[in-house]
Order: C-alpha cells, then structure tokens, then sequence
C-alpha cells in the first residue's frame, strides 16, 4: 500500500528545511517504491544478480538523504531525483567497466558496483546514454521527459508534475524524442 502523498510531501519538506530526524520515518513509506524504481532501473540487465535492486536502492539512498542543497517539492520530485541517481549509478558503472576493460580501473570496482550492471549491456546504455545528450543539446525538456520516463518509470501524469507542465505537453515532447531518438540509435548502429 502506497503511503499518502501529503504525508511524504511534508516529511520531504522537513528534510529540506534540515530536519534529518525525518529520514528514519522517510526510509518506511520510500523504501519499497525506490525497490520498484530500481527493479525497473535493472530490467534490462541480466537476471541472475543477487540483490542488485537492493545494492542500487541503498547507494541512491544515501546519495538522496546526503542532499543538502535540494528542496524537496513532492514525492514525485524525490522519485524523478531517485531515478536520476540510479541512472548515473548504473553509467557509473557502465564508464568504470569500460575503462577496465583496457585495464584502466583492474581491481578497483566494489562488489554492489560489479553486482548492479550487466557486463553485456554496457555498450549499450553509454550509446543511450551518448544520444539523449544529443537531445538535450537540441530540446533539454524532451530529453528530461525521456530520462524520467525510460529510466524512471514515471507515468506522464507523474513526469508532467515533476517538471512542473501539462500532461498535454509531456505526450506531445515523449511522442517527438522517441521519434528523434530512435532515428538517431538507428543512424548510429547503420555506422
């Protein structure tokens, strides 16, 4: 059962008004939607880690509650942020994999970072990652309704309140990025 979303708003708020007692009645009413976000986040991974939700979850968590300069609007603004997070832990990632691959990081990866990501899709989601740079170089909005959307998992209601616009706005900007970015992917690999 999903908490109410004033109570997580409010709470939310006091931790952005530097009330951090608020994060131990935080971690209950979050703790199983940023599960959620995280299993969609590794989806696309393979199937046999163990606990890489869990390992993802903790490392966003402590990169959210660490936040000091943030303030929190409402408890889609904290899972917009949350999806973020696990994005730029999952590229993170992905760039370290990479690097050690010429030999650059060899033995310098933590277990929770070899657990979270799949060895095979790496190249993949820097090339991802690579042309929605590409978008917000042209249209930043449709670049962060794309973000939230495929990474976060957002619904375009959820999107639209995060980012403060019409749900009539958001369909419109999702409809053209897809469009722009499965060109741009399909240009890519003709290469």
């Amino acid at each position: 059962m999903k908490p109410p979303t004033k109570d997580v708003t409010l709470l939310l708020q006091k931790m952005s008004d530097g009330n951090q007692d608020v994060v131990s009645e935080l971690v209950p009413l979050l703790y199983d939607e940023l599960r959620r976000l995280a299993s969609h986040h590794l989806r696309r991974e393979r199937g046999d880690h163990t606990l890489q939700a869990t390992a993802l979850v903790h490392e966003a968590y402590m990169r959210l509650v660490d936040q000091r300069e943030v303030q929190w609007k409402s408890r889609s603004h904290f899972f917009g942020i949350a999806s973020q997070v696990m994005r730029r832990i999952l590229l993170d990632y992905a760039r370290s994999h990479n690097a050690a691959k010429r030999g650059g990081l060899a033995g310098k990866l933590s277990l929770d970072q070899v657990m979270v990501v799949s060895k095979e899709n790496c190249g993949e989601l820097l090339a991802l990652e690579e042309t929605l740079k590409r978008l917000e170089a042209v249209d930043p909005q449709q670049a962060k309704i794309v973000e939230l959307r495929v990474f976060g998992g957002l619904t375009v209601e959820e999107a639209a309140e995060v980012l403060a616009i019409s749900p009539a706005t958001v369909k419109r900007d999702w409809s053209m990025a897809k469009a722009w970015l499965t060109r741009e992917l399909q240009a890519s690999t003709m290469l």
